[in-house]
């Protein structure tokens, strides 16, 4: 099942989490994304305590489509160090691994 992952990103508007979800989605790097938020954060950045609010971004891939999904993300990413993490689909439906499969098998 570690063959499905779902990766997480956020950005600071809801704007350009739509953008980079519409983008991995259309280029079948993701089969589907959703956007949550606001979200509140708090975090250490450059040895520094924060909060903020931000959008976070889901997406589903498959661990093979994984390293293209990072790359897009990064280069498209309002961020220069964005967090991107990937977390193994233990379990799901038949039907929706299929649909991961599928929708991220590059087009011909």
């Amino acid at each position: 099942m570690a063959d499905f992952l779902q990766v997480s990103t956020a950005t600071p508007t809801r704007e350009q989490a739509v953008e980079l979800a519409r983008t991995a989605v259309a280029e079948r790097l993701a089969a589907g994304a959703q956007i949550i938020g606001p979200v509140t954060s708090a975090f250490w950045h450059d040895g520094e305590f924060g909060t903020g609010e931000e959008w976070q971004l889901l997406l589903k891939t498959t661990r093979a489509r994984y390293p293209e999904l990072e790359v897009h993300l990064y280069v498209n990413h309002p961020w220069d160090n964005p967090e991107i993490a990937a977390v193994a689909i233990e379990a799901g439906s038949d039907g929706c691994l299929d649909w991961i499969a599928a929708s991220t098998t590059p087009a011909k």
